[in-house]
């Protein structure tokens, strides 16, 4: 063995028995940090506070944290379903999200969000119906704002591509104001606060539509992960930083259920049905409705509404309004031959999208007595209604 060898063996030999003594590497906790819809140097100012006192929290625990910037929230709704990040700071569509998959709010800043739709004072428009076939200005699609619109829209039971003449879109709020003035665009979407300043420097503009306030931006940790939640809160309220100006509030799931069922439910209504409840469809039973339960053989022999009929409907479009029939399976035969005979379509709740299409199916197939029972079998069994099984 030459003196190189032994050399490099040496040091090989010392790394290794410093690396046993000081035991395994320790796993590093994974931050994500989305500040939302800033300006360049807003955000990355707004993203250092955040930073650091998510850091402070969790050295305090012995933790290592590794803390990275994201700037696109539509990546980050897909990085909640693979539960990679261990805590998300992010808005309030991506924290409603990740609460799907396995994480708790903890705090966040309080400092609601609404989105709004805003016309000049002039236009004709006042309401979504009016703005049919109108240009319409947003922000690009990770924004909470278009998220908010678009849930808006979707739950119109239409789609912003499908109701709107077209589209423009940019990263910058303020600038709709100018796409307003010069007439480019018929209505935009911003922040009710954005608007409140437009409306306090005289600006001639006026809301059309207005969503529910959301939360601002958030913290939440991963269910399982060790995080001690108090000592991240605490380390916030005390980042001057972070708080200046701003109260924190302590958060729930609860706080969060409408932004995150807005993109992800149903429509509210659809033409040519008839939305029903739980004591509706009992009803509607006892006088010889059809009920067509749209789910999977295994759910419903786990559980159903008696006298139900199973039709699946195989699912393979996009859960939304403008989706394509052509990609899913529906077997209208099974449908009762007597296109006037009441049916009822259900699935597994407000968030089930195959009884909407199914429903959908119907009246296009001529029925004339559709109702979709939106909260479905979920609903059924929380009214304590009488449910038959297989066992």
């Amino acid at each position: 063995m030459t003196i190189s060898m032994i050399s490099r063996a040496a040091v090989l030999a010392v790394g290794t028995a410093v690396t046993l003594a000081a035991g395994p590497l320790a796993a590093q906790t994974k931050v994500l940090i989305n500040p939302g819809d800033q300006g360049e140097q807003s955000r990355f100012a707004i993203y250092s506070v955040w930073k650091t006192a998510v850091e402070t929290a969790l050295r305090k625990d012995r933790l290592t944290p590794a803390v990275a910037l994201s700037t696109d929230a539509t990546v980050d709704l897909a990085t909640t379903r693979s539960r990679l990040h261990d805590i998300f700071v992010a808005p309030a569509h991506v924290i409603g999200s990740a609460l799907r998959y396995g994480y708790t709010p903890v705090v966040g800043l309080d400092a609601p969000v609404q989105a709004v739709l805003v016309v000049p004072k002039d236009s004709p428009v006042k309401s979504l119906q009016d703005a049919a076939g109108k240009r319409l200005g947003l922000p690009l699609q990770d924004s909470i704002v278009t998220y908010l619109v678009r849930g808006e829209v979707n739950a119109a039971n239409t789609t912003i591509k499908r109701h709107f003449g077209g589209i423009y879109e940019t990263r910058y709020q303020e600038a709709l104001l100018p796409c307003l003035h010069l007439r480019r665009c018929d209505v935009v979407a911003v922040e009710r606060a954005v608007y409140d300043r437009w409306a306090a420097a005289g600006e001639p503009v006026r809301i059309i539509l207005q969503s529910k306030p959301s939360p601002g931006l958030s913290v939440a940790i991963k269910d399982g992960s060790g995080i001690n939640a108090d000592t991240v809160r605490a380390a916030i309220a005390e980042s001057s930083a972070i708080t200046q100006g701003v109260k924190l509030a302590s958060l729930s799931k609860r706080d969060f259920e409408y932004v995150s069922t807005l993109g992800y439910f149903t429509p509210r209504a659809l033409p040519g049905a008839t939305v029903v409840d739980a004591k509706t469809v009992q009803q509607l039973l006892q006088s010889g409705a059809q009920y067509i339960d749209t789910r999977t053989e295994a759910e419903f022999r786990a559980g159903r509404v008696p006298g139900a009929k199973l039709v699946p409907y195989v699912e393979k479009s996009p859960k939304e309004a403008d989706y394509d029939p052509s990609l899913d399976k529906f077997d209208l035969t099974q449908l009762p031959a007597d296109k006037s005979v009441p049916v009822i379509f259900a699935c597994n709740g407000a968030e089930c999208w195959k009884s909407y299409k199914a429903s959908h199916a119907a009246v296009k197939a001529g029925y004339t007595k559709v109702h979709w029972f939106r909260g479905g079998f979920p609903e059924w069994r929380s009214a304590g209604l009488q449910v038959h099984t297989d066992d």
